[in-house]
């Protein structure tokens, strides 16, 4: 079975494998996208729920973004390297691992109702999703021409939006619903911090089975992305590291603005629709509309993998940049439904971002891949300084003010689409 790139007997480059096989192995990694978009995308129903529970000010709720992206900070250079070695199969199969792992924590988190075990239990839980990020972004990248890859991406990432667009009412039915059932202070408190149970031991089952599916499947191997032909290959277009490439560089400024700016929004969603000029909504019913947010992410995506066919990816990026920069300044500037829509729509424009920054940095990297990939993944530590930023600024200046910071994040993924991605 081609578990690992190293098993030369089994081994396939891009030019070698068939279509087929590359067909089955997207189709199967869509299962992974969508897992971990749905995950993530809960992290905007807990952060409502604990701040709720413990008491906590917008920074200190923030710590939850700041402890799951964290990880991507510390974990994805190692990640990067591990893939490397074992293989993309065995790394996705390890980030799962370690993902449900990270899931089971919960249930002691929720047992003690203790804050920082929740954040504990989060940061190992992203460490996993982090890992699967390093191996199946780029793996995703190398199944196909390098003409098609945004195209490709964007279309396996809008799996991911599915899994963020369904999550909402999976978190508000068995999260945040509890609120409106538990009958004293005291028992509220100790409701919603048991709540999480039955959640995230699902989704450590549902992560564990996939780790058992992925370690049987007989997916193609990238010859080319291996130690073996970095070791072949150390100089490769004239490079000798991955940093050398500008493109890359900055598009992991990119990836960290862009993490930045679409988490900040969404953890942010719930409490700005609760805002009495806004939307005046309950927690629980705000939740459902960030169905809406991730939701038009996900149509984003189906339109933009077939605009992409016919389009330079660099152009759809830079105005899809202007596009959502706009919509937020009329969130910011207006009240009632007009600025309720207009960040719900910022979704559709955040749609394409991720997988066309990612693809168009990895471009012509060869046996620096891995070391790209991991160095943009670690940029999805964005997720968690801008949000804690945007949480300061919203302690100090109000909570719609506060999305000043998304607007500057757009304009530079707006020069990335237009010129940087090109240097």
């Amino acid at each position: 079975m081609a578990s690992s790139i190293n098993t030369s007997s089994h081994t396939s480059s891009v030019s070698e494998a068939g279509n087929g096989n590359y067909r089955f192995a997207l189709v199967s990694l869509t299962s992974l996208f969508f897992m971990w978009g749905f995950i993530t995308c809960l992290n905007d129903i807990l952060i409502p729920h604990l701040k709720a529970v413990f008491s906590l000010n917008y920074t200190q709720a923030m710590l939850i973004q700041f402890c799951f992206f964290g990880a991507y900070f510390l974990v994805s250079i190692p990640a990067g390297q591990l893939v490397k070695k074992l293989g993309y199969q065995k790394g996705i199969v390890t980030g799962l691992v370690i993902a449900s792992l990270g899931c089971g924590l919960f249930y002691p988190a929720a047992s003690l109702a203790i804050y920082g075990l929740f954040l504990g239990a989060l940061f190992v839980l992203a460490s996993g999703i982090t890992i699967l990020q390093v191996a199946a972004n780029p793996y995703v990248n190398a199944l196909g021409s390098s003409e098609t890859a945004s195209s490709r991406l964007n279309l396996t990432q809008a799996f991911n939006s599915l899994g963020t667009t369904v999550a909402p009412f999976f978190g508000s039915i068995l999260i945040l619903s509890v609120a409106a059932t538990a009958s004293s202070e005291l028992a509220q408190a100790n409701a919603e911090a048991e709540v999480v149970k039955l959640p995230y031991l699902l989704l450590a089952a549902a992560l564990a089975v996939l780790a058992i599916i992925f370690a049987k499947l007989d997916l193609p191997v990238i010859r080319e992305h291996s130690e073996a032909a970095a070791g072949e290959a150390q100089t490769y277009l004239g490079k000798t590291s991955a940093l050398q490439s500008t493109h890359l560089v900055l598009g992991a400024v990119g990836i960290f603005v862009y993490v930045g700016a679409e988490v900040s929004i969404g953890s942010f969603l719930v409490n700005f629709l609760g805002e009495s000029h806004i939307a005046g909504m309950p927690e629980e019913q705000a939740a459902h509309y960030i169905a809406y947010y991730w939701g038009g992410a996900m149509v984003g995506r189906f339109i933009g993998s077939a605009v992409m066919q016919k389009i330079p990816a660099g152009t759809v990026l830079a105005f899809n940049a202007f596009m959502a920069a706009l919509l937020v300044l009329v969130a910011m500037t207006t009240s009632g439904s007009v600025a309720m829509w207009a960040i719900l729509g910022v979704g559709l424009f955040n749609s394409i971002m991720f997988p066309t920054i990612f693809s168009l940095a990895l471009r012509d990297l060869g046996p620096h891949t891995s070391q790209g990939s991991g160095i943009l993944c670690l940029a999805i530590v964005g997720g968690a300084i801008v949000p804690l930023l945007q949480g300061v600024l919203a302690d100090n200046l109000g909570i719609q003010l506060a999305f000043i910071l998304p607007v500057v994040c757009y304009g530079f993924i707006l020069f990335y689409g237009a010129k940087g991605s090109k240097m």
